[in-house]
Formats: C-alpha cells, structure tokens, sequence
C-alpha cells in the first residue's frame, strides 16, 4: 500500500537554494526543487502579497515543492520578492506594491532560462501573484500562466488585451468564496 500523503510529508527530490539578482542589484533568495528522475515541466511560483503575509513558503506552494517532483517530475522555481521574508531567509529590498516587483518576475524567468537551463517553463500565480503573472511575465519562452485567486485590483485592460492576442493558454483557479 502506498505511503499516505499527510500535511507535512515531504517527497524524495533535490532541493536547493539559489539567489536570483535583479536588474536593480537587489539579492532575492529562492529554491529550486527538482525531481530525481525526468523533469516534465518547470513551475516559477509568485507568491500572494507579502503585506498579507504572502511568500515563497505560502502553504501551497511549499506543498507543492515538497511533492511535485516525486509524483508528476515538476521541478518547483520559488523565491520572495523584494523585501519579502519566510523560513528560506529574506530578500533584499522593500515591497513595492507590485510595481518594481516587475524586475523581480522578469529576473526569475531569466533565471529560469540561462542558469537553471528550464525547458518548458509554466508561471504559477496566486492572489497577489497573478498580478504579477498577468502585467510582468510576458516573455514568449513562457508556455502558459496558471493563475490560483486572482484579485484582479491592478491587471489592466491593456493587461488582458495582450493575453487575449497573444493566444498562450491561462488557466485560472477561482475558488467560490474568494
């Protein structure tokens, strides 16, 4: 019978910590969790807003890369942006209400890209992240956005009128009482 999966359970898979610099010099701290056999796809996480206690470490996400990579090879990219603070360590900088946070999404996917060599990169979302999913992670060598809760307080129509031509899936979670 197989092992149950309880809140706490971790999976094997390597595990290891990254920093990511930003194009304003700013030192984000991060992880990458990586499956032990064949990676299926990649997963670059933005967390929810830090001033509501969002992180790299949220819930979900920290499930996420304590599972993904046994169960389906997803390698899991998290890291706090600017100013944020959890379990890994702080990132340097201040919160910015999602504006330069703008260089802190396109510092991770170039991270993706060039040092963690990813093949076929998703952008996961959730609440404050979306945001930053929406406005900020527009590079064509992103497959698709995957967006959890989406408040949709600072996307633009502008924001949406480039997702609608542009034609990459989005998948959008909305829980019914969010």
């Amino acid at each position: 019978m197989p092992e149950l999966i309880r809140p706490s359970t971790v999976l094997p898979a390597s595990r290891r910590q990254i920093t990511i610099k930003t194009s304003d010099g700013l030192n984000l701290i991060g992880e990458i969790t990586t499956p032990l056999g064949q990676i299926t796809a990649s997963l670059l996480m933005l967390h929810p807003n830090p001033s509501g206690g969002g992180m790299m470490d949220s819930h979900i996400y920290k499930k996420a890369a304590n599972r993904l990579p046994a169960m389906a090879g997803i390698e899991i990219i998290r890291f706090n942006t600017r100013g944020t603070k959890s379990e890994a360590g702080q990132s340097q900088g201040e919160y910015d209400h999602g504006k330069s946070e703008k260089l802190d999404v396109l510092a991770g996917i170039d991270f993706c890209f060039n040092q963690a060599q990813v093949k076929d990169l998703y952008v996961v979302g959730w609440s404050f992240g979306t945001e930053l999913a929406l406005q900020y992670a527009k590079d064509k060598r992103v497959k698709e956005l995957i967006l959890l809760s989406p408040p949709m307080l600072s996307t633009t129509d502008e924001d949406l009128d480039f997702w609608a031509k542009d034609g990459r899936q989005i998948t959008a979670l909305i829980p019914e009482h969010d």
